[in-house]
């Protein structure tokens, strides 16, 4: 007998263009989804955290617990912690074991920068006009790749979204899981913080926000770097900071943090893992 012809692969449908409508429509789902992913503590994760700034740079393990992230630090400037350096980070996590309170006062304030950045997020859909720009091809699969300009009607009442005024950049969204894949803007212009009355961001600084699916369509963010400089009160703050998200593990939901302490008191450190993976 002959053998029997595959049947005819059918090609791969480019998703179509967005409408403008289509287009705010999508951003304003999509950013609510992330808002309502911030919530979400039942699937909790250990991970590598690596953050550089021009003087110095860290590489901490980090595990999300019921009662906030736990970390442990294992390098400095890429480097392995030298003898006393453990001993002072053994320290350390004894000493969170010893006194609760002081994991509490981390959760609250995990808890604050928590909010601010859904404040962010919810002012997102407001804070600029977007526009289809065609597709991206990513590690994950087709994004939808959207421009922003910023939208002169908007007047954000809440102090973190002020932030958001006088930028320009682009959003990708995954297309098949509607999440953002990317988020990259620059401000065009300097903004009064906080109408002028606690300070000013200057002109040129960027943002760059990378997540992605780390397993059983849980995202996470992987890559970010802000670059700002800022006035405020009397104060003159600049920031130049990367942060590298990586090996991603679940963990037993429900987690106390002194169990993560006993987890990562465990975690065999390898010399040649001090350095983030690439």
């Amino acid at each position: 007998m002959g053998a029997i012809a595959a049947p005819a692969q059918s090609p791969i449908q480019s998703p179509a263009p967005l409408s403008n409508q289509e287009t705010q429509a999508l951003v304003k789902r999509v950013l609510q989804t992330e808002i309502d992913a911030a919530h979400d503590s039942a699937h909790p994760m250990q991970y590598r955290l690596h953050k550089a700034s021009p003087r110095l740079s860290t590489t901490k393990l980090i595990v999300e617990t019921k009662d906030g992230d736990v970390a442990r630090l294992i390098a400095v400037n890429d480097s392995p912690l030298s003898a006393e350096g453990q001993q002072n980070e053994a320290a350390r996590l004894q000493g969170l074991l010893n006194d609760p309170s002081l994991q509490r006062h981390r959760q609250e304030r995990e808890q604050g920068d928590t909010e601010r950045a859904r404040k962010v997020i919810r002012a997102l859909p407001n804070a600029f006009l977007y526009q289809f720009s065609g597709i991206v091809e990513t590690p994950q699969g087709p994004s939808y790749r959207l421009s922003f300009q910023p939208n002169p009607n908007f007047d954000p009442q809440a102090l973190e979204a002020q932030a958001l005024k006088g930028m320009a950049g682009e959003l990708w969204i995954d297309v098949a899981q509607q999440r953002v894949t990317r988020l990259q803007g620059k401000r065009l212009r300097a903004v009064d913080y906080g109408w002028g009355l606690i300070g000013k961001l200057d002109e040129g600084g960027t943002l760059l926000l990378e997540q992605a699916d780390v397993g059983n369509h849980q995202w996470r963010t992987t890559h970010m770097v802000l670059v700002m400089n800022a006035r405020v009160l009397f104060k003159i703050i600049k920031l130049d900071t990367t942060l590298e998200l990586s090996q991603f593990t679940p963990v037993t939901p429900g987690m106390s943090y002194q169990q993560a302490i006993e987890l990562l008191r465990s975690s065999n450190i390898p010399e040649s893992s001090a350095h983030p993976a690439q």
